[in-house]
Formats: C-alpha cells, sequence, structure tokens
C-alpha cells in the first residue's frame, strides 16, 4: 500500500475453469468469494474471461445492472430478448443495461480462435430502468497516447452512457506516459489489460489492478504496449 493506493495482483484473482471457458475474477463472483475484494464503490464486476471456438454463455437473465463488455482477442456474438443481435469486436464498448429484466446470450462464432474479453458490471443509480443496448466502436486514434472516456453517466464527448455516476477511461500507451486525475470526492479502479508500466512508481503487469481510495494524480510511465483502464467512482 502506497498513500492512498492498494495493489491488486492478477495472480491473487480468482480463477474458475469450466473446459469451455476460463475465466478470472477481480472481486467475489460464483463461487469466488472473498469479503476483501467484494468490489469497490459502485463497481461490481470485472470479470476476464476467455471463451473456447463456437461455445459461449447459453440464455440467461440479468436485472438492475450496467453491464459493459470490452474485447480484447477474437469476436463475441451477443443476443438478448429486446431484440439485438450484434457481432462485438476489440475496439467496440458495448453496454447492457439489464433495468427491469434482461435476457441475453453471448458466445464465441469462430471455429479456431479464442475469445477474451472483460465483463464488466456496474451498479446503477436505481433499479427498474427500462432495459436498454448501446455499442460503439473507438478508433485506435483516439485509444493512443491519452485517456479517451468511452463510457460515463451523462454520455460526453461521445462516450457510451450508462445509469450511474461513473466513468470509464482508456488508454493505449507503448514508450509514452500518460497521466489521469482522479477528482476531490471521487475514488478509482485501474485494470491493466494488457502490457507493462508503472503506476506512481509501482510496477504493474497484465492484469494487475489497484484500488484508488482517494483524489489523486495516476501517473502511468515506462509504458511497454500498455492497454489501461481507469474507472473513476463516487465515493459511496
Amino acid at each position: 500500500m502506497k498513500d492512498n493506493m492498494r495493489i491488486r495482483k492478477a495472480g491473487e484473482r480468482g480463477h474458475a475453469e469450466h473446459g469451455w471457458l476460463h475465466s478470472w475474477h477481480t472481486f467475489s463472483f460464483a463461487d469466488y468469494h472473498d469479503p476483501i475484494h467484494a468490489g469497490h464503490s459502485v463497481l461490481r464486476v470485472i470479470n476476464d474471461d476467455t471463451v473456447e471456438p463456437g461455445k459461449g454463455f447459453g440464455t440467461h437473465p440479468h436485472r438492475d445492472m450496467e453491464i459493459v463488455s470490452w474485447v480484447l482477442e477474437g469476436e463475441l456474438e451477443h443476443r438478448d430478448s429486446m431484440g439485438n443481435g450484434s457481432i462485438i469486436r476489440p475496439g467496440e464498448v458495448q453496454r447492457m443495461s439489464a433495468g427491469s429484466g434482461v435476457t441475453h446470450s453471448e458466445f464465441n462464432p469462430s471455429e479456431d480462435q479464442r475469445t477474451r474479453f472483460l465483463q464488466i458490471w456496474i451498479v446503477p443509480d436505481r433499479s427498474g430502468y427500462k432495459p436498454d443496448y448501446a455499442q460503439k466502436r473507438f478508433d485506435d486514434t483516439e485509444l493512443q497516447g491519452d485517456f479517451c472516456c468511452v463510457v460515463s453517466g451523462d454520455g460526453r464527448n461521445g462516450s457510451v452512457s450508462i445509469h450511474q455516476d461513473a466513468s470509464l477511461y482508456l488508454a493505449r500507451a507503448d514508450g509514452v506516459d500518460v497521466h489521469h486525475n482522479i477528482p476531490d470526492g471521487r475514488c478509482a479502479y485501474v485494470h491493466l489489460c494488457r502490457g507493462e508500466t508503472k503506476l506512481n512508481g509501482y510496477a504493474l503487469s497484465a492484469d494487475d489492478g489497484a484500488y484508488i481510495d482517494a483524489a489523486t494524480r495516476l501517473d502511468f510511465t515506462r509504458t511497454r504496449q500498455a492497454e489501461i483502464l481507469v474507472f473513476d467512482l463516487p465515493i459511496v
């Protein structure tokens, strides 16, 4: 621990093997229970899921959760009870507001390539919203070398909106420093999707994370093919 930062190493996360699914849980999920790591503010789930070719999650229900997917490798096929059907690829943010209730399925449509994606759950600011769906692609130029807001509570700057005062920023950096300020009255969580960096002097490798408990400046230095997610969250 350093100041208001707590590092979460990749190998300390919960792990589940299901044959067709290989999943790492940053926070408590399913059979993985850890009261010390049960979420952060309104951020409830970060699951790093790898799905074997031709396999996936059959139709299942959700309610009262903002669910965001970020594909790292391969493709993810989505279908839901709202009538949406799409393929999600790297560089695209998908958001499903489960609201009063929705069912959906997610599959790897490839015959020979694994799909790896982050499944992110954020608790909404109230229950009972009408279910909704959104998907947006962000160009490489928007994500390279500086943080881009890809999800927010107000949809600012073309980001995908959610029903919560929370924002998700993403940056890809290789050999350049990037920075992000967490303002007063806020906290954050950092997840390094891939690559390497130093965060305020701490060395992070792929899949490491960090709890940020109060306002601070986040300095990412010595980046090496880094893809960085920063969750800007309310203190609750």
